[in-house]
């Protein structure tokens, strides 16, 4: 059996950001990653004919860390940068919300609570220590500043359609953060710019896993981690494809997945700690159609009549070119894993999609499907409470040589591929 000086869990963007940063050093490096395909949330399948993202993904201009990453790793001139165009669906009507000119057009509010709308993403800005935000609530902070018209129109659906049942729960910091990343990627006209990777994110772990391949380094797909064992100074890494061993492990996984490998060899207490971060699972609907559903790129669904809360049109972001001419479109729903689309069968689901499909778009039919795809991931987003610093766990598990480095730890920014090199390459250069 091969020792390696680190073994890494979880394949995708933090657990791959650590492996370059410890193979650059000269550590031999094993990746095991349960799925088929690396890249966690940002892996890719085969769909008509090419690569297409199993989640929808963007990077905004001010993501320094992936930015300079894919600089570092010679894809700088794949990038695209194109301005998004982003709208909202209220009340049976479209309203492009892009600009500061077009928040006060939004009639969908009246001219005070436009101003107010306004001037609460401007306040988002000059909030410098976002600790004093930990013991509100979003919706809380939302009122205080903007008003209960602008949080009931604009917000409550959208951390609704987010959240689910836990929505009046979100903390303010978690709002603060995601509006003051959308604004800080503007151009001098104020439209928002976002950058794609021509081919798809997948492309960077490839990048990485070719390095690594290079130096001695091993990525083992479909292998499930099951639990851990320590012998000496050596940990036993016990997996559906047999056991490994290394002298220290790295694992990027959600924390209810860490609580499962490590539950024997750490007190009840820990993992207790641990369970009190929650998530909620989502559900995306990937569809090819043989025409456009309409100019937007990222259309909010602001009514809780629907059963998503987005439809993203990727090639009204990127070329139908790149997808054999075909138009992609990501229709998105957070939910518990316990609700029933959740786990409704593929094809009773996208009828039911395509149904609320057809109330927004009247000419949409199924018979512009070309083909669909329905992706589940249990562990998509945790939920981010009051509080939330005082409970997330430390890098340093009370295991030896066992280290911790998830998404559920980048607080108080919220979940993402930059941060998730940011944190990766972190843990690879401290460990």
């Amino acid at each position: 059996m091969q020792k390696f000086d680190y073994a890494i869990v979880g394949g995708g963007f933090t657990g791959f950001s650590a492996a370059y940063e410890l193979q650059k050093r000269g550590f031999s490096v094993l990746i095991l990653e349960k799925d088929a395909e690396v890249g966690g949330l940002a892996s890719s399948f085969n769909f008509c004919g090419t690569k297409v993202d199993r989640f929808y993904h963007h990077w905004f201009t001010g993501d320094k860390h992936i930015l300079d990453f894919i600089d570092e790793l010679g894809l700088a001139h794949e990038l695209n940068i194109s301005t998004s165009r982003t709208g909202v669906y209220y009340a049976n009507n479209f309203y492009k919300l892009c600009t500061v000119r077009d928040l006060l057009s939004f009639n969908a509010l009246n001219f005070v609570d436009r101003i107010r709308l306004g001037l609460l993403t401007l306040r988002v800005r000059f909030v410098k220590n976002w600790k004093s935000l930990e013991k509100l609530t979003a919706k809380e902070w939302i009122i205080n500043l903007a008003g209960v018209n602008v949080y009931k129109v604009l917000w409550e659906p959208l951390l609704k359609g987010k959240f689910g049942r836990y929505c009046d729960e979100i903390s303010a910091v978690w709002f603060w953060n995601k509006i003051k990343l959308r604004g800080g990627s503007r151009n001098a006209k104020g439209d928002e710019c976002l950058i794609y990777l021509k081919g798809g994110f997948q492309r960077i772990c490839d990048a990485i896993g070719e390095k690594l391949s290079s130096s001695g380094g091993c990525i083992v797909k479909n292998c499930e981690v099951t639990g851990l064992s320590k012998v000496n100074e050596l940990t036993f890494i016990h997996t559906t494809n047999g056991d490994f061993k290394a002298e220290k492990v790295i694992l990027t996984t959600s924390l209810p997945v860490v609580s499962k490998i490590i539950s024997n060899l750490v007190e009840p207490d820990f993992i207790q700690k641990l369970s009190k971060i929650k998530y909620i699972g989502n559900v995306c609907l990937v569809i090819a159609l043989n025409k456009s559903l309409s100019d937007y790129y990222w259309l909010n669904v602001n009514d809780p009549n629907f059963p998503f809360v987005g439809i993203i049109e990727h090639t009204n972001f990127q070329f139908t070119s790149d997808y054999n001419g075909k138009h992609v479109v990501y229709v998105s729903k957070y939910l518990p894993t316990d609700d029933v689309l959740y786990t409704m069968p593929d094809k009773e689901l996208l009828n039911y999609y395509v149904l609320n499909i057809k109330r927004i778009f009247p000419e949409f039919s199924i018979e512009q499907i070309i083909d669909f795809k329905i992706w589940r991931e249990r562990y998509s987003q945790p939920i981010i409470e009051r509080d939330y610093s005082e409970i997330i766990p430390d890098y340093k598990l009370p295991i030896d040589n066992v280290f911790l480095c998830t998404m559920a730890q980048i607080y108080p920014e919220d979940r993402g591929t930059n941060y998730a090199v940011r944190e990766g390459r972190k843990i690879g250069r401290v460990v």
